[in-house]
């Protein structure tokens, strides 16, 4: 089966790096052309500059000759999907669309699945997420994730085509709940970045990853999700990663903001939107979610880090 990657950041250059050790020969879309030579004639990637890529990997910018790939690994921001998926002409009838992007869409308030199906409603979506950096999966290293897709028998073959010897790949059908575990994690872990950079230690951390996983797993059974996703390597998995973890974009975030330091405007923090749009859809569903409503005030200025702590902790006491 033919794979390709559509989307040249650090994420989708390492799922690529690690298919080629199974022995494909995974094409990779790039918008700039500067990427394109650098992968073809360097063979190095510019969002992962200590690895050195083998020649079966290559790249190009025509995104419709790459797609003509059976499965396509969509490794582009969850905010950018619907977009990519307009560039591409061809209806993708019967082929695998695999999501590789964590969050939940401003316009359409889905995750990645449904901006699949409704944009390209003739191909067959899923989504991989988990506990995972791109540097571990290029270097290697053990590593286990989901593949969630509701077509039984396609996520069967897409489990056995993408796992690797390093790669491990935990199938499902509940394509909601993986998304939101995914989603959802990137905001609290916005949150326990401001929770240390204010200074309110270890113990506050672990009771907003918490609080936060009840919020997670809230609104995916709200929206028909099944619980022990949530409580599998897509929702607490990801959860205790990206929470603990400095090399989590989301978690540095949330540090500046604890430490009212500046943040490089031009990283993708995937939790931002992602507040933003589920307190949206939670106030839609009528659907408390405390922790995800301040984190969306505190990333847009719409109060501080101690008042959105002192809001929390002085909400009515109830039973856990």
């Amino acid at each position: 089966m033919s794979v390709a990657v559509l989307g040249a950041g650090a994420f989708g250059t390492a799922l690529a790096l690690s298919l080629s050790r199974e022995g494909h020969a995974p094409r990779i879309w790039a918008r700039d052309a500067a990427t394109v030579e650098a992968i073809n004639h360097e063979h190095r990637a510019p969002r992962l500059p200590a690895i050195t890529l083998p020649d079966t990997i290559t790249a190009s910018t025509d995104i419709d000759a790459v797609a003509q790939a059976e499965t396509l690994l969509l490794a582009v921001p969850m905010q950018s999907l619907h977009d990519l998926l307009s560039r591409i002409a061809a209806p993708l009838a019967g082929q695998r669309l695999v999501a590789c992007c964590k969050g939940v869409d401003l316009a359409e308030l889905t995750g990645p699945t449904g901006v699949i199906a409704h944009a390209k409603p003739r191909a067959i979506p899923a989504i991989l997420t988990g506990p995972s950096f791109a540097d571990d999966i290029a270097r290697n290293l053990p590593t286990a994730l989901t593949l969630a897709c509701r077509d039984e028998a396609a996520g069967e073959a897409l489990q056995h085509e993408l796992s690797t010897g390093a790669l491990r790949l935990y199938r499902t059908t509940d394509t909601t709940g993986a998304e939101l575990g995914g989603a959802l994690k990137n905001v609290i872990a916005i949150a326990c970045g401001a929770c240390i950079g204010e200074g309110m230690g270890d113990s506050a951390r672990a009771a907003l990853m918490t609080r936060g996983f009840a919020e997670m797993t809230r609104l995916a059974a709200r929206l028909g999700a099944r619980p022990e996703t949530l409580a599998g390597l897509c929702g607490l998995g990801d959860l205790a990663l990206t929470c603990t973890s400095e090399l989590s974009r989301n978690y540095r975030f949330g540090l500046a903001l604890g430490r009212g330091e500046n943040f490089d405007a031009h990283l993708t923090v995937e939790g931002v939107k992602t507040a933003e749009a589920v307190t949206r859809l939670a106030a839609k569903l009528g659907v408390d979610l405390p922790i995800c409503a301040m984190v969306h005030e505190v990333s847009t200025g719409g109060t501080s880090v101690t008042e959105a702590i002192r809001y929390l902790l002085n909400r009515p006491l109830k039973e856990e």
